[in-house]
């Protein structure tokens, strides 16, 4: 297409400079329109070229959507219609918005956020609980694939304000204080005065309490992998956040507690697996085990961890001969964590009185 544009652009400037050697010894004025008329042909010319770069760029980028989708859509992820999306009205006075970045993994959603959103609702009867996500990519996701809308979290304030909400409280799934918790903040602050009280509760790993309460549970439900021979290794997102030290924090209380065959390592920051390859040379593993350090089990415990290409964990310890098993569940699946983010909205609760 830039070869058509160029091909018409060479025309018009020939034609144009023809004209101009015939009518030489005519008035200035008719060389001024000249002028005039090839500087058109120019801009048209080159308009053009525009348009034609602009649509073929913004076709290029459908097919690679289309594309993606297609191979995204290449495994199951579960039934959808099992999931409750919580974007129901009639909510009354009382609210908890539990918020999480989201996952387009049906199962994984249902048995994590979803579960996590029943513990919450079970313990405060007096209050109606609905979901927002923050991932918009996954709302869209979700909504083109499966006809299920999620509120993003502007739908979810919105929602609660046209339904009279007075009292709003807001639970973050999120792992950690991190950007995400921050800009949800942010986002909070402008309904300061939609509300009559609105709070925010604390994200898993907060307290002291939490990193030892999620270290428990963790470690009980890997126990019998735990024989010497095995390294387990768990999976964290990794931010560039100053909050991303809550992987190492959680390694030293594992070291400390004596866990030593259990390691921490994040897919897009430090620790990297590189760095948990390195701590488990000359301990005489054969076999790993992998799990997501993550609420959800989603794409990147499924494909950055699980996954067959040869860049996922699973791929690169294998290759360096350790037997790999994965376990894909994510940290909202256990009980006790749900039991902590319970707490941490009765806290937030508490606050109110």
């Amino acid at each position: 297409m830039k070869k058509l544009a160029m091909m018409v652009l060479a025309g018009a400037l020939t034609a144009s400079f023809g004209m101009g050697a015939a009518i030489a010894d005519e008035t200035e004025v008719i060389l001024v329109e000249e002028d005039a008329a090839v500087e058109s042909a120019v801009e048209e010319s080159s308009e053009k070229n525009e348009i034609l770069k602009v649509t073929t760029d913004e076709t290029e980028l459908m097919e690679d959507a289309d594309e993606e989708e297609e191979e995204e859509e290449n495994y199951d992820t579960g039934d959808a219609s099992l999931d409750d999306p919580r974007n129901q009205d009639e909510i009354g006075k009382n609210e908890i918005l539990v918020v999480s970045f989201g996952t387009s993994f049906n199962d994984s959603r249902r048995e994590t956020i979803g579960a996590i959103e029943s513990a919450i609702e079970e313990a405060f009867p007096d209050y109606s609980v609905r979901r927002a996500f923050t991932a918009q990519i996954i709302i869209d996701h979700i909504e083109r694939r499966d006809g299920i809308h999620m509120d993003n979290v502007y739908e979810a304030l919105e929602r609660a304000i046209d339904n009279g909400v007075e009292n709003l409280v807001v639970q973050p799934t999120h792992l950690m204080h991190g950007f995400e918790y921050d800009e949800l903040m942010e986002e909070l602050a402008e309904y300061a005065d939609a509300f009559e009280n609105i709070v925010i509760a604390e994200p898993l790993l907060t307290s002291d309490e939490d990193f030892k309460a999620v270290e428990e549970e963790i470690t009980a439900e890997t126990a019998d992998y735990d024989d010497g021979e095995t390294a387990i290794v768990f999976m964290g997102h990794g931010t560039e956040h100053e909050y991303n030290k809550i992987y190492a924090q959680m390694q030293d209380l594992l070291t400390q507690d004596g866990f030593e065959n259990y390691y921490i390592g994040t897919v897009e920051a430090e620790p990297s697996l590189e760095d948990v390859m390195k701590a488990m040379e000359g301990k005489g593993y054969t076999k790993v085990v992998l799990e997501p350090l993550m609420v959800v089990a989603g794409d990147h415990a499924n494909n950055d961890m699980a996954g067959d290409e040869e860049d996922s964990w699973k791929s690169q310890l294998e290759d360096a001969g350790y037997e790999v098993t994965c376990l894909l569940r994510g940290l909202g699946s256990f009980d006790a964590v749900q039991d902590l983010y319970v707490e941490h909205t009765r806290e937030a609760i508490d606050t109110l009185d």
